[in-house]
C-alpha cells in the first residue's frame, strides 16, 4: 500500500537551470528537481485527486464554490509538501500556467508509472 510505503527524505543537489527557462520542455525538467521529495510528490497526487473530486462536484452540481475548494485544497497540499518537505517554494510562485499544467502531467506521470511514489529509484525519467 503506498500510504505505508518508506519516505525517502533524500536532498541531493539540485542541478542549476539556465535563467529564463526558455520552453515548456525546460520547465517541466525544472519542475521535476522542485518535486524529488517522495511525500511532497505523495501530497501533490492527493490535493491532485482532491482537486479532481471537488471540480467533479462543481459540475454535477452546478456550484461554482466546489471548483474554489478543489483549487484551495489541492494548492493546500502541495503547498505542504514543499514547505515541510522539499524545503523550497512552490515553482507555482514562479511560473503559474506551466506549474499547473505541470501538475497535471506528474499526475499523469505517476499514473502512467513514469514517476514513482515509493523511491525515485524507479522513475523512467530524470527526475
Amino acid at each position: 500500500m503506498i500510504v505505508n510505503a518508506p519516505v525517502n527524505f533524500n536532498h541531493e543537489a539540485q542541478p542549476e537551470f539556465e535563467l529564463p527557462i526558455k520552453n515548456y520542455q525546460e520547465f517541466y525538467r525544472f519542475y521535476l528537481t522542485e518535486h524529488r521529495n517522495i511525500m511532497s510528490r505523495r501530497l501533490h497526487v492527493v490535493g491532485s485527486s482532491i482537486g479532481i473530486y471537488f471540480f467533479s462536484k462543481a459540475i454535477h452540481k452546478k456550484q461554482a464554490k466546489y471548483a474554489l475548494y478543489g483549487l484551495v485544497s489541492g494548492y493546500a497540499c502541495a503547498w505542504v509538501g514543499h514547505f515541510v518537505f522539499e524545503k523550497n517554494k512552490p515553482a507555482s510562485f514562479k511560473q503559474p500556467l506551466y506549474s499547473f499544467i505541470s501538475d497535471w502531467r506528474m499526475l499523469s506521470d505517476v499514473a502512467t508509472g513514469r514517476l514513482s511514489l515509493i523511491d525515485r529509484k524507479h522513475d523512467k525519467i530524470p527526475s
